[in-house]
């Protein structure tokens, strides 16, 4: 005898599934994607997992967890990993995250063009890439170069920026059948609420001034405003480009680009005293204390040392803009270049690569690099505090009393007798 079914089992599961809970379809998905992965890994081994068989051709060796951002939910994706090789489902997971897309693009351009060493050979062997041809290449970078290109040229709106910091690194670059050094010009700023953001990224021939003049022009065209200092090294060129479009702002020093300068002038056997007396004046409790601690140490070190004396005279203005400043913004004004975490990050990348095959993989890996760590900024604590900025702004209000060409010309001063 066969019993009849009283419910439909179709009709059954499609209400029970519109009625689950997001935790009970997270654990199927999750379940199902994990059960793929497994059958997939046994593929390749050429055996099912833990079974005996002579045409097996590799072995499990535990998993990788990885997070996948699916409707249900994030799920977490346990991939399997072999003895020998890799296994990764490109089916379901992106292999590399934009900076190392963009990586693998210059290296395998770099191999295609036959301009690879046997460092490259190593790179390229490790990235898995050899079996990329130059059209998936070209497909890749075209990809990456437009989510750059929108970064670079995207409108800053986010603003006042109170505080910007701008360097330059050099990088090496392949043109016309020999390697030249370029400049890559990075500036970054701390916007209305307090976070720190990316603003600009261009390539030069050389570090100039016309290459300066030309990227500030290009961020205040993009909607750079606000501006109340800006801290860089001493740079004639730079100086003079922040005083041209940036009238109403201060300039300081970098305090590690100018311990570099001094200690240049200092003999070798007097480097740590004098570094500690350097640092004693920004140690101070307040703008009177820095700068009677910088004559002490200016008169201390005029018998010893003249001429280091002489250097830390002719700095004063440059090294001491933050004391403008309420007490609270120092540290992130002169406590180091803001940029050199970042520059340490892009060098990390970079050379990997070396030398670049020109300047559009250059700028493909440095933009790529900025744009993930402006969104990793995004997400992170603030910078600064809304009350601390809003006292900053204060004090660029002030200065806008001031005729805007005195200003420029206190910061050409400065950079020239620096």
């Amino acid at each position: 005898m066969t019993a009849t079914l009283s419910i439909d089992p179709d009709v059954f599961l499609h209400e029970q599934g519109a009625q689950a809970s997001p935790d009970l379809m997270r654990e199927l998905l999750t379940t199902f994607i994990n059960a793929l992965l497994s059958a997939q890994a046994d593929s390749v081994c050429g055996a099912e997992y833990g079974a005996r068989d002579p045409e097996r051709t590799n072995r499990r060796n535990g998993y990788r967890h990885r997070d996948l951002d699916t409707r249900a939910g994030t799920i977490d994706v346990a991939i399997p990993k072999l003895r020998e090789g890799s296994f990764f489902p490109d089916w379901l997971l992106e292999r590399h995250r934009r900076a190392e897309a963009a990586l693998t693009t210059v290296v395998a351009t770099c191999y295609l063009l036959g301009v690879s060493t046997r460092r490259m050979d190593r790179l390229v062997r490790s990235l898995g890439i050899t079996g990329l041809s130059k059209s998936q290449v070209s497909v890749m970078a075209a990809d990456l170069d437009e989510q750059v290109a929108a970064f670079r040229s995207r409108p800053l709106h986010e603003g006042p920026y109170t505080f910007v910091a701008a360097d330059a690194l050099t990088m090496k670059v392949r043109e016309n059948g020999r390697v030249v050094k370029v400049a890559v010009m990075v500036a970054t700023g701390v916007n209305a609420d307090g976070y720190r953001e990316v603003l600009g990224i261009q390539c030069a021939t050389t570090e100039s001034g016309a290459g300066w003049l030309a990227f500030f022009r290009d961020l205040v065209a993009r909607g750079l405003s606000g501006v109340a200092l800006v801290t860089s090294d001493a740079h004639t060129g730079l100086v003079e480009a922040i005083g041209a479009t940036l009238p109403n702002a201060a300039w300081q020093r970098c305090r590690t680009h100018y311990a570099a300068n001094l200690m240049a002038a200092t003999p070798k056997s007097q480097w740590g005293w004098v570094k500690a007396l350097l640092h004693s004046v920004y140690d101070q409790p307040d703008a009177e204390a820095v700068h009677a601690q910088f004559d002490r140490v200016l008169a201390g070190l005029h018998d010893k040392l003249p001429a280091v004396a002489e250097h830390l005279e002719g700095a004063r203005e440059d090294i001491l803009a933050f004391t403008v400043f309420p007490k609270v913004l120092w540290r992130q004004i002169w406590s180091n270049n803001p940029n050199e975490r970042l520059n340490r990050e892009i060098r990390r990348r970079t050379d990997v690569v070396g030398i670049f095959p020109n300047r559009d993989a250059l700028i493909r890996l440095v933009g790529a690099v900025l744009a993930e760590q402006h969104d990793e900024w995004a997400e992170q604590r603030r910078y600064l505090g809304l009350d601390a900025l809003k006292t900053a702004r204060a004090v660029l209000t002030d200065r806008q009393t001031a005729p805007a060409q005195e200003v420029t010309n206190n910061l050409i001063t400065g950079a020239i007798n620096a």
